[in-house]
């Protein structure tokens, strides 16, 4: 066997150094150049937060209330030019709390924003979680929508007098139904309005509009309170009876009555506000703020609002923080009520 020639071996060494030297080389120049643009970035004053690489987080599965939120704020962002790059995660389970807790494991990402409500509320308390609101960085209320009594279109129930009535007289002989916990708790004020304890009241948990729905036409349930969107087309087709709105103020275009105008004072809403992780900077959750401040502006988020039939409720800063703890509260009471 006849061996190599030295200088073929030294010629084959020198290519494998000039290799290696040029693989250091292109690794210690990614790593100086990735540097340099985060110097400039920071110089600039520009943060990796929302407008350019933005995270929002549904705690639900698609198709819900809090995924519609986020899917419309991620098409007016797009359209807009408020950010470069969006993504929608749904992080669905346990009320929303999964979703809550994996925000605040992001902690101090400024990128990443979720949506909450009084449905978040609700679940933190119903389910003890060990993450609550108060452990991430709220933004701002945006907007709310509203529940609506319903019973079937042939119901002997024309009024909501009439259902209080019999309500009153036999309480687990009314049953309501409702798709989610915020409906569960309008009922329980809606209740304790109408002189009835709550813990006394049958309750069936339903998975949406469409089960309340078909529960009230089977009979199963008499009477429903759920998200009026959920159910307007079914009133709308006489399928279902509006008794009354639980609403403050009358919607516009729509024909049902408010429940305080009918003597009934229940007014919980189902608002919906935007929380960011813990430990980012008042700028970066100012940065947040006015991202969300220019997303209602557009033409998108108006015609999201209207589609949806939300009513825009902007809330920001210490005023926030203060409702946010009055309806951390009202829940709590209300789930006192009924015993859970």
């Amino acid at each position: 066997m006849t061996s190599p020639h030295p200088s073929a071996t030294g010629a084959t060494t020198r290519r494998t150094r000039t290799r290696v030297a040029l693989v250091v080389y292109a690794v210690v120049a990614t790593v100086i150049v990735t540097a340099a643009v985060a110097s400039s970035i920071q110089r600039a004053g520009v943060s990796p937060g929302l407008r350019t690489k933005a995270t929002l987080i549904a705690p639900a599965a698609a198709g819900g209330g809090w995924d519609t939120f986020m899917r419309e704020s991620q098409n007016a962002m797009r359209e807009n030019d408020v950010a470069t790059n969006v993504q929608v995660l749904n992080v669905p389970g346990a009320a929303g709390t999964i979703g809550l807790t994996s925000l605040e494991r992001r902690e101090g990402e400024a990128g990443t924003a979720m949506v909450g409500g009084t449905g978040l509320v609700a679940g933190v308390e119903q389910l003890d979680s060990a993450v609550t609101l108060s452990d991430v960085t709220p933004i701002a209320r945006v907007v709310e929508e509203y529940d609506v009594i319903v019973v079937p279109g042939d119901s002997p129930y024309e009024t909501l007098d009439d259902l209080v009535r019999a309500w009153r007289k036999d309480p687990g002989k009314v049953p309501f139904t409702g798709g989610g916990s915020f409906d569960q708790l309008v009922m329980a004020e809606l209740a304790l309005s109408a002189g009835i304890d709550p813990a006394d009241v049958s309750y069936i948990p339903a998975s949406g509009g469409g089960e309340v729905a078909q529960s009230l036409v089977t009979e199963t349930a008499a009477a429903a309170a759920s998200g009026f969107p959920d159910v307007d087309d079914q009133i709308e087709s006489g399928r279902l009876r509006a008794l009354g709105l639980v609403a403050e103020e009358p919607l516009d275009g729509v024909d049902i009555p408010t429940l305080p105008s009918l003597g009934y004072d229940v007014t919980l809403t189902n608002w919906r506000a935007v929380f960011g992780p813990p430990d980012i900077s008042a700028d970066e959750a100012e940065e947040m703020r006015e991202v969300y401040e220019e997303i209602v502006a557009t033409e998108e988020w108006e015609s999201a609002v209207s589609r949806n039939q939300w009513t825009d409720v902007w809330l920001d800063g210490e005023d926030f923080r203060e409702f946010l703890a009055e309806e951390e509260a009202r829940v709590a009471e209300l789930y006192e009520e009924l015993d859970l």
